[in-house]
């Protein structure tokens, strides 16, 4: 891998990192199988995620999606088209998904919506232009709930049209014209039957929610949060050892090493330079010995001559002036 690749992945993780994915992406690691668990009797679950922070931070909410999607495919088994789905995603703001998304989210959402069904996946994606979707996309979803659309720009006929184009036509009214004359609770809705095959466009009135319309207060969340059966599996973090510290722990090892194997090899090195000084030492010694012993000896022979020559000569002297007396 070439510096500059590296360069450009340690760029865009700094970015993730930055908008808080050192924490979105911690330990405990969501489990998928979480957002697919039934009640005792047999109900799902409704998994609601509060993405109004992270809609600000639309690398990591990218990317988060892209992992959700990736680990989808990569753990679900083939199922075929069982008569419940799995897991159903509701796509709120599609047009703020699609808006900045990255080509590989965006690719893998199409290639989502074109294969997760055999998964039992549903995806729904909830927007207001048709505009916001690709394509690609959009020719894919089957069932279609269209509310009022009102064009008073060329852009916004377009949308009238595109949306329009999307449904099956039903020769007891015109689609397009029908999507600007909608009023409140009113829609356009087209299914798949038992055959998969998308229904005539219907005009219809959708049942308002019983539930309350905006947002629950904070006590309300940190008591739907307390009354989870997860309460508590994912509130602490957890902060294993990773790969970079067991990485950096070799790297210190190797160095201390290293460092240890180049100061036994200066010693090593010390030690023989004074064993070779001391080798020297002994031979210029044994050398100065052999001189002087060599002065001494030759000195010694010089100072016998002189006393054998005195001798001799005194004892001569001797003998012939005792002969001369006599």
């Amino acid at each position: 891998m070439s510096a500059a690749t590296v360069g450009s992945i340690q760029r865009r993780l700094v970015v993730i990192e930055e908008q808080g994915g050192e924490k979105f992406f911690g330990e405990p690691a969501l489990d998928i199988k979480d957002l697919m668990r039934t009640t005792g009797d047999g109900r799902g679950y409704m998994n609601i995620l509060a993405a109004d922070k992270l809609m600000q931070s639309p690398q990591l909410y990218a990317t988060f999606l892209l992992w959700l999607l990736s680990e989808l495919f990569e753990d679900l088994p083939e199922v075929g088209d069982p008569d419940k789905p799995k897991l159903v995603f509701f796509f709120d703001e599609a047009h703020l998904l699609f808006g900045d998304a990255p080509p590989g989210l965006v690719h893998k959402i199409e290639q989502t919506v074109k294969l997760i069904r055999s998964k039992g996946i549903g995806v729904y994606f909830v927007t207001q232009n048709p505009l916001d979707v690709p394509d690609a996309v959009l020719a894919q979803l089957g069932n279609r709930v269209q509310h009022a659309l009102r064009a008073y720009t060329p852009r916004e006929e377009k949308a009238v049209a595109t949306a329009a184009g999307t449904f099956r036509p039903n020769p007891k009214f015109d689609t397009r014209k029908a999507i600007g004359e909608l009023g409140k609770g009113e829609a356009l809705v087209s299914v798949l039957d038992l055959k998969g095959v998308p229904t005539m466009v219907e005009r219809t009135l959708v049942r308002p929610p019983s539930g309350r319309m905006g947002p629950i207060t904070p006590e309300e969340r940190q008591a739907a949060i307390r009354n989870s059966p997860l309460y508590g599996q994912y509130d602490q973090a957890e902060d294993r050892e990773s790969a970079y510290e067991i990485l950096a722990k070799k790297a210190v090892g190797r160095a201390a090493a290293e460092q240890q194997a180049e100061n036994d090899k200066a010693e090593a090195k010390q030690t023989a330079e004074a064993a070779r000084q001391s080798r020297s030492t002994y031979q210029r010694d044994t050398a100065t010995d052999r001189f002087i012993k060599n002065v001494a000896s030759s000195v010694g022979r010089q100072v016998g001559n002189v006393l054998v020559r005195q001798v001799s000569g005194a004892l001569i002297r001797g003998i012939l002036g005792g002969l001369t007396r006599r």
